[in-house]
């Protein structure tokens, strides 16, 4: 972690300024630079809520507390007690919390495991076509977002903030799965900064974003709506909202894929991944092969993760959408990609009021 981030970052339940106490630091070089970031450290807040950084990434879900216990008590005497605090003071939020998190995390933990930096395509995009589907979906240019900062709110493998930061563009990248782990390993600029956290409880400064971007992460919430009000308040005036989401589809094959989803979704994770490799993935390589199509097989096997894994995988309209940005007050809401399987939709918050 960078330590110009802390002035960002902020308590994802009190929304209070967070201090600092830095356990190990360390050199890295960030193109022809190095910087001193912080590799181990624990983050204090209001309440007594508190939050690890670990392996260089500041962990702020409401439950990383409880995610990092063997880190925190190594760490810090007192860690026992102010467990029992947050338990006692904020017991049903921690429920609700770690109820609607576990799953989604080890689902999209496991998917992006699979994922190659080296070799590996996004989405069937190379590099230049991974910033080309951005541009397209926020209705920008290279040029636009010079000087603007961009929040990536579910960032995935982190591929794409590190291309942006090439760009010069500065931007966060926010994940809650350990996918997070990979992306800032692999992270080359000091543009970019990734951060673990929920887009329903989002640890950052509100009012503070250009934009604020997510590719299809707030219909794997559990509401897809209620994560978009979560998010909506961190973008500045006249700032834009963008929001790519699956769409309902007249299709028998893709309703059917997504009944049996509904039901082998459910089971353990490690059982999923080879049943899908045994059945799903055969059919799915064949018929891509014969369409033409070059995935190689990781990338076939992180699509069918993708739709099969999460626990919640909604589809939505768009005048549903558009009707998200129309009540928080979003003006220039259209619609910028329109594709087979979704859409992107952006607004821009309303300056007047």
């Amino acid at each position: 972690m960078q330590h110009k981030l802390l002035e960002i970052l902020r308590c994802p339940v009190t929304r209070s300024k967070l201090t600092i106490k830095i356990i190990k630091e360390k050199k890295r070089l960030f193109g022809k630079d190095t910087f001193t970031v912080v590799e181990e450290g624990v983050l204090f807040a209001d309440a007594g809520w508190f939050y690890p950084i670990v392996k260089g990434i500041p962990r702020l879900c409401v439950e990383s507390f409880l995610d990092h216990e063997p880190f925190l008590k190594e760490n810090l005497e007192d860690y026992a007690s102010r467990r029992e605090n947050i338990l006692l003071e904020q017991g049903d939020l921690l429920k609700y919390v770690v109820k609607k998190n576990k799953r989604t995390k080890q689902s999209f933990t496991k998917e992006w495991g699979v994922y190659n930096y080296k070799t590996d395509k996004t989405w069937d995009a190379d590099d230049e076509g991974m910033i080309g589907r951005f541009l397209k979906e926020t209705d920008e240019a290279i040029d636009t977002l010079k000087g603007k900062v961009v929040f990536d709110a579910g960032c995935g493998n982190g591929k794409l903030n590190g291309l942006l930061a090439e760009k010069g563009i500065t931007n966060i990248g926010m994940d809650f799965s350990n996918s997070i782990e990979a992306a800032y390993a692999h992270s080359t600029s000091a543009n970019v900064h990734f951060i673990q956290g929920d887009v329903q409880f989002p640890p950052v400064a509100f009012g503070y974003f250009d934009i604020v971007h997510s590719s299809g992460v707030l219909i794997c919430t559990n509401n897809t709506e209620l994560s978009f009000s979560c998010l909506a308040p961190t973008i500045k005036n006249g700032g834009k909202m963008s929001v790519w989401s699956y769409h309902p589809r007249k299709n028998f094959l893709h309703n059917f894929f997504n009944s049996i989803r509904s039901v082998s979704s459910k089971l353990p994770l490690t059982l999923q991944y080879y049943l899908y490799a045994a059945t799903l993935f055969p059919v799915s390589y064949i018929v891509k092969r014969i369409k033409g199509n070059p995935q190689n097989s990781r990338e076939m096997m992180v699509d069918i993760l993708d739709w099969f894994t999460p626990e919640f995988r909604w589809e939505h309209g768009h005048k549903e959408a558009a009707a998200w940005f129309y009540k928080r007050q979003f003006c220039k809401v259209k619609i910028t990609t329109d594709e087979l399987f979704g859409f992107n939709i952006i607004g821009e918050k309303n300056t007047a009021l």
